[in-house]
């Protein structure tokens, strides 16, 4: 059965759901060292936004991301991913990708994050995904992350450890969700991809498009273009994207549009001017294109043996769209996604939405 809630009222409930659940964020929070300018963000990626039920069914990330951190603050795990960031202290090679011109100049930042992917097959009564449905599988895992940034450009590394299978927890998670809504639940869990410990590591560089200099109560146009690497077992890639937000009263912070590796609310270059307090309303346009090597959820685990019986296409594209919503120091924004088929012989491509909520600290 798909879950048949209109694309409007859909991220409207979730944004509702989110909002109750995140009120007393702070207060929750208040065992987190804090600078001030710190985000919490709540991320939820769900084909029901499209009317669907299968292939990339469910995701959702909580993440939180520090104000301006001093680097002799690190602990050792960010000593080590600050030597990727390419700064002063990186390689000579990551230095001159990085773009950085100034080192006096750049601000770093830290962030946590806990994430849940879910996919299905359409066909809910098959005990195996179907010639041509996407096979069924789970991912849960948590990363750390370290941000470098200045007034054009933000370097982000983030190493993931989490795990496919059953501690994965997708068969729980979606029985629970489905119970409570009354939907029919999917039969095929006991074939998912076999479980495997993950590790990955993930570099992302973004360069600041300015269209129209943002100013308060003006129209602007405003973005990022970007270059991510992935390595690892759970997933071996690259990509390049890029992002857009027009509207009125831009504020300097903003979240990835959807829920990623790699996705925070912050502030994501450095700026001369002050932030806006007031509303502000925008929308968001972006595409990424992302050639795959090896993605866990299609192809596999490579430490065991286990035939997923599909293969990874080698390119896969996407294109999405929305609206934001800044009010004060809370962010909402919701689009949609349209993505090329990711698996040789796949029947349809996949199609979902994305909402979140950020609130900052």
């Amino acid at each position: 059965m798909c879950w048949r809630v209109s694309w409007w009222l859909a991220p409207t409930l979730a944004w509702f759901l989110l909002a109750s659940a995140a009120t007393h964020a702070e207060d929750a929070l208040s065992f987190l060292p804090d600078s001030g300018d710190a985000n919490l963000t709540f991320y939820l990626d769900n084909d029901l936004f499209a009317n669907e039920d299968g292939n990339y069914s469910n995701g959702v990330r909580l993440s939180w991301i520090s104000g301006r951190r001093d680097p002799e603050e690190f602990g050792w795990l960010q000593r080590q991913l600050h030597g990727l960031t390419g700064d002063e202290q990186s390689r000579k090679l990551l230095r001159r990708l990085s773009g950085f011109d100034d080192p006096d100049q750049l601000e770093y930042s830290y962030g946590f994050s806990l994430t849940q992917l879910m996919f299905t097959p359409e066909d809910l009564l098959a005990l195996r995904a179907p010639d041509g449905e996407r096979p069924y599988a789970a991912w849960l895992g948590v990363d750390i992350s370290l941000h470098v940034k200045d007034d054009r450009a933000l370097n982000s590394i983030s190493l993931a450890i989490g795990t496919t299978g059953k501690y994965a927890f997708g068969k729980e998670v979606q029985d629970l969700v489905h119970d409570i809504l009354g939907y029919d639940k999917f039969q095929g869990w006991d074939s998912q991809i076999a479980g495997e410990a993950t590790l990955n590591l993930y570099s992302t560089q973004r360069r600041r498009l300015t269209v129209i200099a943002p100013n308060e109560d003006t129209f602007a146009v405003d973005g990022f273009y970007e270059w991510r690497l992935a390595l690892g077992n759970y997933f071996t890639g690259a990509s390049v994207g890029g992002l857009v937000r027009f509207g009125w009263n831009l504020p300097l912070s903003f979240s990835d549009a959807r829920l990623s590796a790699v996705a925070y609310s912050h502030q994501p270059f450095t700026a001369a001017r002050e932030d806006v307090s007031g509303l502000s309303w925008y929308g968001i346009a972006g595409f990424l294109v992302t050639g795959v090597v090896h993605d866990i959820t299609l192809d596999g685990p490579v430490f065991s043996r286990y035939d997923s019986e599909v293969t990874s296409r080698a390119v896969v594209a996407e294109v999405y769209a929305g609206f934001g919503v800044s009010i004060g120091r809370w962010n909402l924004s919701y689009v949609h996604t349209f993505r090329t088929k990711e698996f040789k012989g796949q029947h349809d491509a996949p199609v979902f939405g994305s909402a979140t909520i950020g609130y900052r600290i």
